[in-house]
């Protein structure tokens, strides 16, 4: 039988967005030449079965970002991680004490692994080594005046599939929690979700010595 048009359009969006990475439904929709509200319901289709998950980039910026998309291709489930993530997710919504909860959960968290991996680390040393610890295959780069500590796999997309915004809220506070921990700020970086093709991005100063994420 053969392939129904949409059905054969979302299978090629679902192409371009394992090829390309963290991309929008514009940037999908300019690579496929469809009109955008068209490969966004298509993206967000795939959303739905399980195969995407969608994320906003926020960068920091006060505005309300566009979503952005990645194949999934891991169950967190499986792991004690995941299991203990989904269970706390459940109980989360978007509203403000919410979001207060998942940044409570996620500094508490992430102060817990930076104290594991104590030995004398500055604030990036050892915010990659809790990030590595998580399976988010970190790594370092400079850009500018600053300092990207990209997140070039996660082990988690399924969860950030089905509760984007408090499971990425969670993972920024891991971050914020780890950078504290270290004697870090809490107001001078960013976590991106999806923030291109190798994954998602945490930008620090690259010259400051108390980095930290905000989002």
């Amino acid at each position: 039988m053969a392939a129904s048009p949409a059905a054969a359009d979302r299978a090629a969006l679902l192409d371009v967005v394992r090829v390309a990475g963290g991309v929008s439904a514009a940037e999908v929709a300019d690579r496929a030449g469809l009109p955008v509200s068209t490969a966004r319901d298509h993206l967000d289709a795939l959303v739905a079965a399980g195969l995407l998950a969608k994320a906003r980039a926020s960068a920091g910026l006060p505005y309300r970002p566009a979503w952005r998309y990645r194949a999934v291709t891991d169950d967190p489930t499986s792991s004690a991680y995941g299991r203990l993530l989904t269970a706390v997710l459940e109980h989360l919504g978007d509203e403000a004490a919410d979001r207060a909860v998942a940044d409570r959960v996620g500094r508490r968290w992430g102060g817990l692994l930076a104290d594991a991996c104590d030995d004398g680390r500055d604030p990036v040393e050892a915010l990659v080594a809790v990030l590595d610890a998580l399976g988010f295959t970190p790594r370092v780069a400079a850009a500018g005046d600053t300092t990207e500590v990209w997140l070039r796999t996660c082990p988690y997309l399924a969860l950030v599939r089905d509760n984007p915004d408090a499971m990425c809220r969670i993972h920024a506070g891991v971050i914020r929690g780890a950078l504290h921990r270290t004697g870090a700020d809490d107001d001078t970086a960013v976590l991106e979700p999806f923030a291109g093709p190798e994954g998602c991005v945490v930008r620090l100063p690259a010259a400051g010595p108390d980095p930290s994420v905000s989002r």
